[in-house]
């Protein structure tokens, strides 16, 4: 479920407060002009955030692509964006891309990327395009680590990126007996070992809660460092399996 209206603006402001500077959202989210909001809501400079917005696909091809990211643009309350990605390998992934850099190079957005490609369909993407995707973001977590991507998007030079660095909690995350060990040992709960988990790896994960306690306690990964014994403990809780089938 993702936070809109009045709880979603709070919730963006509360985060901003603590020190969060990258927003996530996309057009399918619903939520675009309540992280807008938040963002007014916050008073904090436009220059001193990083945005991140997708197109959904409905949205794609040429001429759609551009008229869905200037919506995004109003209902975001901003001039530019820091990130736009094409949110799904389908519909006009061709002409979307080429609008998308057109946008880049007139400097409306700072980047551009991916969300859910493969590595045919990135490789395609990077091979018949002068603008290369900076990020590819996807499923990872715990429970699927995805190693294979890991090493071709190392191999490409775009960087790796979890929307979900929790799983959603599915799968008892919050409750596995490795993870709750490996937190005792540092002193963490389960959510900063995963996302330090993350950090240490080289992925930039982006984690969501409606809480400003959980806010803050995903922030608080920085004082402590996972020893090649925990990376290995959490390597073999790897199910290589999405934990979201309904989305694929």
């Amino acid at each position: 479920m993702y936070l809109n209206g009045e709880v979603g603006a709070r919730c963006v402001a509360d985060a901003i407060s603590l020190g969060y500077r990258l927003l996530d959202t996309a057009r399918i989210y619903g939520n675009e002009e309540s992280v807008g909001a938040g963002i007014k809501l916050s008073g904090i400079k436009r220059e001193e955030l990083f945005i991140t917005s997708k197109l959904w696909v409905d949205d794609s091809g040429y001429e759609k692509a551009k008229e869905a990211f200037e919506l995004s643009l109003k209902k975001l309350g901003t001039d530019y964006l820091d990130l736009y990605l094409i949110h799904r390998p389908r519909g006009d992934v061709k002409n979307s891309w080429k609008a998308m850099e057109e946008l880049y190079k007139a400097g409306k957005i700072k980047a551009i990327g991916v969300s859910n490609f493969d590595e045919l369909q990135l490789k395609d993407l990077i091979d018949n395009n002068k603008v290369k995707p900076v990020i590819n973001q996807i499923e990872t977590h715990v429970f699927f680590q995805e190693p294979g991507a890991y090493e071709y998007l190392k191999k490409y030079g775009v960087q790796m990126e979890a929307w979900s660095p929790f799983a959603e909690g599915r799968n008892g995350l919050f409750t596995n007996a490795a993870l709750a060990e490996i937190g005792k040992k540092h002193n963490k709960t389960v959510a900063q070992v995963c996302l330090r988990w993350h950090y240490q790896r080289g992925i930039v994960a982006i984690p969501r809660s409606s809480q400003k306690a959980h806010m803050k306690e995903n922030l608080e990964i920085f004082d402590f460092k996972l020893d090649e014994s925990d990376m290995m403990k959490i390597s073999k809780l790897d199910l290589n399996k999405s934990q979201f089938p309904e989305w694929t």
